[in-house]
Formats: structure tokens, sequence, C-alpha cells
């Protein structure tokens, strides 16, 4: 299972992982965060990044997401790439979702399944795009923004397996 790092402008590495937690119901093991703030030292910042890699580093390596190619948080995480260490810039929450359902898969498909599920999900959404199940029930309701307190929750998102249970130690900087 791969470990999972993400390097980002403050506050998004952070919010990615508890959209992470909040889609899973707690944070799946061997994930963290590392919020790049504007004051930051960047030589201190990839010392962290190392001891974050040797931490969550699995059997098939660690992915590292990142949020813009060319900005301070991508060129620290470009530094830490190695034979069982992806970096890949753009970082979006369809491609973390992705790095969590096939964190078992070797690092080559992992990598192209990360990529994929980040690029799909980026669609533009007009009146012919269909509409989910939570948007139909608003819009029977009359147009309602949320579903009633009694609406059965949605369902969780579809994975090969499910991730373990929650690491004790996650970090953000």
């Amino acid at each position: 299972m791969a470990g999972i790092l993400i390097i980002a402008h403050a506050p998004f590495a952070t919010a990615l992982r508890d959209c992470i937690a909040h889609i899973y119901g707690s944070l799946p093991a061997r994930i963290g965060a590392i919020d790049v703030k504007p004051d930051c030292d960047p030589v201190e910042v990839r010392a962290f990044a190392r001891s974050e890699i040797d931490r969550l580093r699995e059997e098939n390596g660690v992915i590292v997401l990142t949020d813009v190619f060319g900005a301070t948080p991508a060129n620290i995480a470009a530094s830490l790439r190695d034979t069982d260490v992806r970096v890949l810039a753009g970082c979006n929450l369809p491609m973390l979702v992705r790095a969590v359902c096939y964190r078992t898969t070797p690092l080559d498909t992992l990598t192209e399944k990360i990529l994929q599920g980040g690029s799909k999900c980026i669609q533009e959404l007009d009146a012919s795009t269909p509409l989910n199940p939570c948007a139909l029930a608003a819009k029977a309701a009359g147009g309602a923004t949320a579903l009633p307190p009694h609406a059965p929750r949605r369902p969780r998102i579809a994975c090969p397996r499910k991730p373990p249970a929650t690491d004790a130690a996650h970090h953000s900087n």
C-alpha cells in the first residue's frame, strides 16, 4: 500500500486531507499533509517532507501530490523524487480519492489511475449534465438546496479495497 503525502499552499494540503476523512468517515492510514506557508523556509520544509516520506513509506512506495507546478510546494515536492517516490502536480480532490482507492496497486498503475481520475473529473457542468441523486431530490422538493434531516446518507465512494484504519500520527505543518 502506497503512502500519500500532500504538499501544497496553506491550507490546501490539510483541507484535502480533511476532505478524505469526511468522505471515508475517518482518515485512512498513511496520509500526510504539509501546508506550505508564505514565510516558510523551503529547506526546513524539504527536511520535514523527507521525514514524512520515511514515516509514510510502504512496500510500493509513496505518492506525493502537490498543487501548482512551478510553485514553491511543487519545487519542494519535486526534490523528493526517487525510484519509489512519485510526484504529481495539479492535485485536486478526485486525484486524492483515486490515490486512496488504488494505493494497493503497483506504483506505475497507481500513478496512471491518479492522473486519469484527476483529468476525468474536470468537466463543464451545463443543462445537459445529468444531476446526482441529491440534486434530483432537491429539485423534486421544490428547489430546496438541502435534503431534509431524515434523508438517507449518500453512498460512500466504491473502492477496490476499503482503506485501513486511521494512522494515529498524521501531521500538518
